[in-house]
Protein backbone atom coordinates (compact mmCIF):
# COMPACT_ATOMS: atom_id res chain seq x y z
CA UNK A 1 0.00 0.00 0.00
CA UNK A 2 1.40 3.36 -1.06
CA UNK A 3 2.34 5.74 1.72
CA UNK A 4 0.31 8.94 1.83
CA UNK A 5 2.52 12.01 1.47
CA UNK A 6 2.41 14.69 4.13
CA UNK A 7 1.64 18.29 3.21
CA UNK A 8 5.34 19.17 3.56
CA UNK A 9 6.33 16.24 1.33
CA UNK A 10 3.80 17.24 -1.30
CA UNK A 11 5.07 20.83 -1.19
CA UNK A 12 8.66 19.64 -1.63
CA UNK A 13 7.64 17.42 -4.53
CA UNK A 14 5.79 20.29 -6.20
CA UNK A 15 8.78 22.60 -5.77
CA UNK A 16 11.06 19.94 -7.22
CA UNK A 17 8.80 19.48 -10.25
CA UNK A 18 8.57 23.22 -10.81
CA UNK A 19 12.35 23.50 -10.72
CA UNK A 20 12.60 20.79 -13.36
CA UNK A 21 10.04 22.63 -15.49
CA UNK A 22 12.19 25.75 -15.13
CA UNK A 23 15.34 23.85 -16.11
CA UNK A 24 16.49 24.30 -12.50
CA UNK A 25 16.47 28.09 -12.83
CA UNK A 26 15.52 30.10 -9.76
CA UNK A 27 12.56 32.47 -9.94
CA UNK A 28 12.96 35.83 -8.21
CA UNK A 29 10.15 38.22 -7.43
CA UNK A 30 10.09 42.01 -7.24
CA UNK A 31 9.74 43.95 -4.02
CA UNK A 32 6.25 45.02 -5.09
CA UNK A 33 5.12 41.41 -5.01
CA UNK A 34 6.23 41.04 -1.39
CA UNK A 35 4.94 44.47 -0.33
CA UNK A 36 1.46 43.25 -1.31
CA UNK A 37 1.92 40.57 1.36
CA UNK A 38 3.03 43.16 3.91
CA UNK A 39 6.71 42.18 3.60
CA UNK A 40 9.63 44.46 2.80
CA UNK A 41 11.65 41.71 1.19
CA UNK A 42 13.18 40.50 -2.04
CA UNK A 43 12.47 36.90 -1.02
CA UNK A 44 15.36 34.75 -2.15
CA UNK A 45 17.10 37.84 -3.52
CA UNK A 46 19.58 36.81 -6.18
CA UNK A 47 19.85 33.19 -5.14
CA UNK A 48 23.21 33.45 -3.44
CA UNK A 49 24.20 30.15 -1.96
CA UNK A 50 21.62 28.12 -3.87
CA UNK A 51 23.98 27.15 -6.67
CA UNK A 52 21.23 27.97 -9.18
CA UNK A 53 21.10 30.46 -12.01
CA UNK A 54 18.26 32.95 -12.20
CA UNK A 55 15.40 32.68 -14.65
CA UNK A 56 15.69 35.26 -17.41
CA UNK A 57 13.55 35.60 -20.50
CA UNK A 58 10.53 33.44 -21.30
CA UNK A 59 8.92 31.65 -18.36
CA UNK A 60 8.11 28.05 -19.38
CA UNK A 61 5.21 28.01 -16.91
CA UNK A 62 3.39 30.67 -18.94
CA UNK A 63 1.93 30.40 -22.46
CA UNK A 64 4.64 31.23 -24.97
CA UNK A 65 4.20 34.56 -26.74
CA UNK A 66 4.69 35.07 -30.49
CA UNK A 67 7.92 36.71 -31.56
CA UNK A 68 6.08 39.93 -32.46
CA UNK A 69 3.14 39.99 -30.05
CA UNK A 70 0.02 42.01 -30.78
CA UNK A 71 -2.51 43.46 -28.37
CA UNK A 72 -4.74 40.47 -29.05
CA UNK A 73 -1.86 38.13 -28.18
CA UNK A 74 -1.50 39.79 -24.79
CA UNK A 75 -5.23 39.39 -24.23
CA UNK A 76 -4.96 35.70 -25.06
CA UNK A 77 -1.68 34.77 -23.38
CA UNK A 78 -1.20 37.15 -20.46
CA UNK A 79 -4.36 38.91 -19.35
CA UNK A 80 -6.31 37.43 -16.48
CA UNK A 81 -9.78 35.87 -16.79
CA UNK A 82 -11.05 39.23 -15.50
CA UNK A 83 -10.76 40.46 -19.08
CA UNK A 84 -14.42 39.43 -19.46
CA UNK A 85 -15.19 42.64 -17.62
CA UNK A 86 -13.42 44.58 -20.39
CA UNK A 87 -15.11 42.63 -23.17
CA UNK A 88 -18.59 43.04 -21.73
CA UNK A 89 -18.04 46.76 -21.14
CA UNK A 90 -16.90 47.19 -24.75
CA UNK A 91 -19.95 45.28 -26.00
CA UNK A 92 -22.20 47.59 -23.96
CA UNK A 93 -20.43 50.63 -25.42
CA UNK A 94 -21.05 49.29 -28.93
CA UNK A 95 -24.70 48.57 -28.09
CA UNK A 96 -25.05 52.15 -26.84
CA UNK A 97 -23.75 53.51 -30.14
CA UNK A 98 -20.39 54.87 -29.04
CA UNK A 99 -17.68 55.58 -31.60
CA UNK A 100 -14.96 53.07 -32.44
CA UNK A 101 -12.45 55.06 -30.41
CA UNK A 102 -14.69 55.00 -27.36
CA UNK A 103 -15.45 51.30 -27.76
CA UNK A 104 -11.67 50.77 -27.69
CA UNK A 105 -11.41 52.98 -24.59
CA UNK A 106 -14.00 50.81 -22.84
CA UNK A 107 -12.20 47.68 -23.98
CA UNK A 108 -8.93 48.96 -22.49
CA UNK A 109 -10.12 51.00 -19.51
CA UNK A 110 -9.06 48.38 -16.92
CA UNK A 111 -6.22 46.90 -18.94
CA UNK A 112 -3.85 47.51 -16.02
CA UNK A 113 -6.05 45.50 -13.64
CA UNK A 114 -6.42 42.59 -16.05
CA UNK A 115 -2.89 42.67 -17.34
CA UNK A 116 -0.43 44.47 -15.12
CA UNK A 117 -1.21 46.10 -11.77
CA UNK A 118 -4.28 47.06 -9.72
CA UNK A 119 -3.10 50.14 -7.81
CA UNK A 120 -3.67 53.42 -9.70
CA UNK A 121 -4.89 51.31 -12.61
CA UNK A 122 -6.20 54.22 -14.68
CA UNK A 123 -2.83 55.95 -14.70
CA UNK A 124 -0.86 52.76 -15.39
CA UNK A 125 -3.32 51.67 -18.08
CA UNK A 126 -3.17 55.01 -19.85
CA UNK A 127 0.62 54.89 -19.88
CA UNK A 128 0.59 51.37 -21.31
CA UNK A 129 -1.55 52.32 -24.30
CA UNK A 130 -0.58 55.96 -24.84
CA UNK A 131 1.81 55.42 -27.78
CA UNK A 132 -0.74 53.29 -29.63
CA UNK A 133 -4.08 55.10 -29.34
CA UNK A 134 -5.49 58.56 -29.95
CA UNK A 135 -4.75 60.98 -27.13
CA UNK A 136 -8.45 61.20 -26.25
CA UNK A 137 -8.55 57.44 -25.57
CA UNK A 138 -5.57 57.39 -23.19
CA UNK A 139 -6.81 60.55 -21.46
CA UNK A 140 -10.23 58.98 -20.92
CA UNK A 141 -8.70 55.77 -19.55
CA UNK A 142 -6.54 57.78 -17.14
CA UNK A 143 -9.36 60.02 -15.91
CA UNK A 144 -12.04 57.37 -15.53
CA UNK A 145 -10.17 56.35 -12.36
CA UNK A 146 -11.18 59.56 -10.58
CA UNK A 147 -14.55 60.12 -12.27
CA UNK A 148 -15.96 56.76 -11.20
CA UNK A 149 -16.15 57.98 -7.59
CA UNK A 150 -18.33 61.00 -8.47
CA UNK A 151 -21.94 60.79 -9.71
CA UNK A 152 -23.18 62.66 -12.77
CA UNK A 153 -26.97 62.76 -12.91
CA UNK A 154 -26.92 64.30 -16.40
CA UNK A 155 -25.91 60.92 -17.86
CA UNK A 156 -27.52 58.71 -15.23
CA UNK A 157 -24.30 57.76 -13.51
CA UNK A 158 -24.57 57.05 -9.79
CA UNK A 159 -21.92 56.07 -7.28
CA UNK A 160 -21.49 52.28 -7.75
CA UNK A 161 -23.30 50.33 -5.05
CA UNK A 162 -20.55 47.71 -5.19
CA UNK A 163 -18.07 50.31 -3.94
CA UNK A 164 -19.94 50.50 -0.65
CA UNK A 165 -19.30 46.80 -0.05
CA UNK A 166 -15.76 47.02 -1.47
CA UNK A 167 -14.52 50.04 0.47
CA UNK A 168 -17.14 50.81 3.12
CA UNK A 169 -19.87 53.43 3.31
CA UNK A 170 -17.53 55.94 4.96
CA UNK A 171 -14.69 55.62 2.41
CA UNK A 172 -13.21 58.93 1.26
CA UNK A 173 -11.03 59.19 -1.82
CA UNK A 174 -7.48 60.50 -1.68
CA UNK A 175 -6.86 64.20 -2.39
CA UNK A 176 -5.24 63.48 -5.78
CA UNK A 177 -8.47 61.80 -6.91
CA UNK A 178 -10.47 64.91 -5.97
CA UNK A 179 -7.87 67.13 -7.67
CA UNK A 180 -7.98 65.17 -10.92
CA UNK A 181 -11.78 64.99 -10.87
CA UNK A 182 -12.00 68.77 -10.61
CA UNK A 183 -9.52 69.10 -13.47
CA UNK A 184 -11.32 66.53 -15.64
CA UNK A 185 -14.75 68.04 -14.95
CA UNK A 186 -13.84 71.11 -16.99
CA UNK A 187 -11.86 69.35 -19.73
CA UNK A 188 -12.99 69.09 -23.34
CA UNK A 189 -12.83 65.29 -23.10
CA UNK A 190 -14.71 65.04 -19.83
CA UNK A 191 -17.61 63.20 -21.41
CA UNK A 192 -15.27 60.68 -23.06
CA UNK A 193 -13.95 59.60 -19.67
CA UNK A 194 -17.46 59.73 -18.23
CA UNK A 195 -18.73 57.39 -20.96
CA UNK A 196 -16.23 54.79 -19.73
CA UNK A 197 -17.88 55.03 -16.31
CA UNK A 198 -21.37 54.80 -17.81
CA UNK A 199 -20.47 51.67 -19.78
CA UNK A 200 -18.34 50.14 -17.04
CA UNK A 201 -20.11 46.99 -15.88
CA UNK A 202 -19.49 47.02 -12.15
CA UNK A 203 -21.55 43.83 -11.80
CA UNK A 204 -20.82 42.07 -15.06
CA UNK A 205 -22.55 38.76 -15.78
CA UNK A 206 -20.23 35.79 -15.07
CA UNK A 207 -22.47 33.59 -17.23
CA UNK A 208 -21.96 35.69 -20.35
CA UNK A 209 -18.85 35.03 -22.42
CA UNK A 210 -17.79 37.63 -24.97
CA UNK A 211 -15.09 36.62 -27.44
CA UNK A 212 -12.16 38.94 -28.09
CA UNK A 213 -12.62 38.46 -31.84
CA UNK A 214 -15.80 40.52 -31.59
CA UNK A 215 -13.53 43.57 -31.34
CA UNK A 216 -10.82 42.60 -33.80
CA UNK A 217 -12.09 45.23 -36.24
CA UNK A 218 -12.09 47.98 -33.60
CA UNK A 219 -8.57 47.08 -32.50
CA UNK A 220 -7.40 46.95 -36.11
CA UNK A 221 -8.76 50.43 -36.88
CA UNK A 222 -7.97 52.26 -33.67
CA UNK A 223 -4.95 50.58 -32.02
CA UNK A 224 -1.62 51.39 -33.69
CA UNK A 225 -0.01 47.99 -33.51
CA UNK A 226 3.80 48.31 -33.90
CA UNK A 227 5.24 46.14 -36.64
CA UNK A 228 8.03 44.98 -34.29
CA UNK A 229 5.51 43.75 -31.74
CA UNK A 230 4.51 45.26 -28.40
CA UNK A 231 7.59 45.42 -26.21
CA UNK A 232 9.98 45.20 -29.15
CA UNK A 233 9.31 48.74 -30.31
CA UNK A 234 10.99 51.80 -28.84
CA UNK A 235 8.35 53.78 -26.97
CA UNK A 236 8.06 55.05 -23.37
CA UNK A 237 5.67 52.12 -22.72
CA UNK A 238 7.66 49.29 -24.32
CA UNK A 239 9.22 48.23 -21.01
CA UNK A 240 5.77 47.66 -19.51
CA UNK A 241 4.84 45.18 -22.22
CA UNK A 242 8.24 43.47 -21.90
CA UNK A 243 7.70 43.13 -18.16
CA UNK A 244 4.28 41.61 -18.72
CA UNK A 245 5.78 39.16 -21.21
CA UNK A 246 8.67 38.13 -18.94
CA UNK A 247 7.54 39.01 -15.40
CA UNK A 248 10.26 37.02 -13.60
CA UNK A 249 13.31 38.64 -15.12
CA UNK A 250 15.73 39.13 -12.25
CA UNK A 251 16.82 42.57 -13.44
Amino acid sequence: MAKTQSIAERADALESQQMQDLNNRLVTKSLLYHLADGEQSLGNGFGQGTGKQLLMGEDPRLPQMPEKPTLMDFFKYRFAPAQQHLLQSARLARKNGLSGNMILACLLHDIAVSGFIRSDHGYWGAQMIEPYVDEEVSWAVRMHQCLRFFPDESVGYAYPESYISFFGADYEVDPYIVRDYEYARNHKWYMSARMICVNDLYSFDPNVVVELEEFEDVIGRHFKQPAEGLGNDNTPASHMWRTLRCPCNAL
